[in-house]
């Protein structure tokens, strides 16, 4: 049925947006004005760009170019391939998947819509309430109505199970009713809309709600969409979910092991009110912004994340040269003790599985965890200076607090993997055998990974002259030291971050980077064993040979994303430029 093959349908679309021509930005089926107020889950895709967005658009630009065709080919390829794969499912050729794609022309609206009624509870009900098929979707098919047509009898054609077909009207509307074992799918076309819905209730709210006889308050009057709604305006694509309507959506039930609805409760999902976004086109940058939003108060999960930093102990280490910086901060404190409340229920069997291992843990490394996770300060950043993007040039590090003890750990914790300590200065050089240990007779060791502790960080690089010639430099002593086109793209964001990220594009070695790629896939595949694995990296090999590398400073600069954590929730912003 139709309904069961939209995962199909929308992974056969995938990127096709950027493969489609320019046309104006029109209105979505539904709306949130217009969707029932219980409504979970919906995704609102507003059509194709106008030709001068898509134009002057930096990521589509790239994507039109013409030196970029062997990409685009080997991607509508590899969906194709991956597409033919799937059992049960029809085979599509290219030329039928470009087309299929040029139905992203014209907007459509996907949700979800709980039952009305919680399932019945009564004592004497035996049965388990019938699964629920909440999804619908609606498509605006003015002017691809044939097309629509021929592209639902393909999907249909690769059916073994023939379904039992009838008529029925519904809401005004003459509909196909599609049954089969794995359920029941209602399908119409009504005007310039075509509707489904795996429930007949749902599939006559929606014709009536297309229709303008929704009765009812809408989703756009409900708390949690006005407090979304700063989120969802505008933009190619907008998306809305209920955070706590998951557990329903994934099948969670009355009848559900008590230790299962244990876990859920202690989770308290329900602090996390909603998660929405959409994705614009804002001239040459390419924007997602979004957010979780609900409540931060102590206790609640919004403890996995810290409160954020305004000058992170790595962002210090950036210079001039740096392509790429990557930094982010959680809770391990928080995360252990969300952790713990979940599975602590007394007398679970989870419970006693967590005792266990705490204790094992907390043996291991000679002090209670939550001690050992109050050494660190929840920063994890990446940073690469080779304009090649050479893996042995990258820098990583994380935060830590009181320096003695971290490494007292370290000790305790890599035993004889440590094969070599030297103190210069503040900083403690540590060499770290990834094979083989101290302790194994006639065992050679190899494999290192060098590490060195600072004050106020843990800094790690795969080559030792990478993690030296890091800390040789000068730190910069804050936001104004930093190099100019980062420190304009951190004044984009909050005093205080959670993440922040900034790509340099243009300091990117393309060929370079390209000649690495190479390498380093005929070496995986050269050394895997999994045959689908090795043809996909001789694939790889094969259309990266033919690509420009020039195409991509040609169109693209940079990339800047931001996020942090405030009393209303968890927010991110990001822009492609």
């Amino acid at each position: 049925m139709f309904l069961r093959r939209l995962p199909v349908l929308i992974h056969l679309f995938a990127l096709a947006a950027f493969i489609l021509p320019g046309r104006a930005v029109a209105q979505a089926p539904l709306e949130a004005a217009q969707l029932p107020a219980r409504t979970s889950f919906y995704v609102v895709w507003h059509g194709s760009p106008v030709g001068d967005a898509r134009k002057n658009n930096a990521l589509m630009s790239l994507w039109d170019d013409p030196d970029l065709a062997p990409a685009r080919a080997a991607l509508v390829d590899a969906i194709v391939n991956d597409a033919n794969k799937q059992k049960d499912k029809p085979g599509v050729t290219r030329d039928e998947l470009a087309q299929i794609a040029t139905l992203l022309d014209n907007p459509f609206t996907l949700g979800y819509l709980p039952r009305r009624e919680p399932a019945s509870k009564s004592a004497t009900a035996k049965a388990a309430a019938p699964a629920w098929h909440g999804m619908f979707f609606v498509y605006d098919r003015t002017g691809k109505e044939e097309l629509l047509s021929k592209t639902i009898l393909q999907m249909r054609s690769g059916e073994k199970e023939i379904p039992k077909l009838s008529e029925a009207t519904i809401a005004g509307v003459k509909a196909l009713k599609i049954e089969k074992k794995s359920g029941t799918t209602y399908w119409a076309e009504t005007g310039k809309y075509m509707v489904t819905a795996g429930e007949e209730s749902i599939f006559e709210e929606v014709l009536n709600r297309l229709a303008g006889r929704g009765a009812g308050a809408s989703l756009a009057d409900s708390e949690a969409y006005r407090e979304a709604k700063p989120l969802l305006s505008g933009g190619l694509l907008a998306f809305f979910l209920r955070v706590p309507q998951i557990k329903d959506m994934a099948g969670d039930s009355s009848d559900s092991p008590p230790e299962l609805k244990a876990m859920w409760s202690n989770l308290k999902l329900e602090s996390l009110h909603v998660f929405a976004g959409h994705i614009s086109l804002e001239g040459a940058r390419t924007r997602l912004q979004g957010g979780i939003l609900g409540d931060t108060s102590e206790g609640s999960l919004f403890d996995i994340w810290s409160a954020g930093q305004s000058q992170p102990g790595s962002l210090a280490y950036v210079t001039p040269d740096t392509i790429y910086y990557n930094e982010s901060q959680i809770s391990l404190l928080g995360i252990y003790n969300t952790l713990k409340r979940v599975l602590a229920e007394p007398g679970s069997n989870t419970a006693r599985m967590a005792k266990t291992m705490e204790n094992a843990a907390q043996t291991r490394i000679g002090m209670p965890l939550p001690d050992a996770l109050a050494l660190t300060t929840g920063e994890f950043g990446t940073m690469q200076n080779s304009p090649a993007l050479d893996p042995d040039k990258k820098v990583f590090f994380a935060g830590i607090r009181n320096k003695p003890e971290t490494l007292k750990l370290i000790r305790t914790i890599l035993g004889d993997r440590l094969t070599a300590e030297r103190n210069e200065g503040n900083v403690t050089y540590l060499k770290i055998s990834l094979k083989g240990n101290q302790g194994t007779t006639g065992v050679a060791q190899w494999n290192f990974y060098h590490l060195a502790v600072t004050p106020d960080l843990l800094v790690g690089a795969s080559r030792g002259e990478t993690l030296r010639g890091t800390l040789s430099q000068e730190r910069s002593a804050g936001a104004d030291s930093l190099p100019a086109d980062l420190r304009m793209a951190r004044a984009k964001f909050p005093e205080k971050l959670i993440g922040f990220s900034y790509y340099d594009l243009q300091k990117v070695d393309w060929p370079a980077l390209q000649r690495n790629w190479k390498t380093q896939r005929a070496k995986a595949a050269a050394e895997s064993k999994n045959a689908d694995a090795t043809q996909k990296a001789k694939t790889l090999n094969d259309w990266m040979s033919n690509l420009d590398p020039a195409v991509f400073p040609r169109h693209l600069h940079s990339m800047t994303g931001g996020s942090w954590k405030d009393a209303g929730g968890v927010h991110f912003d990001e822009w492609l430029d």
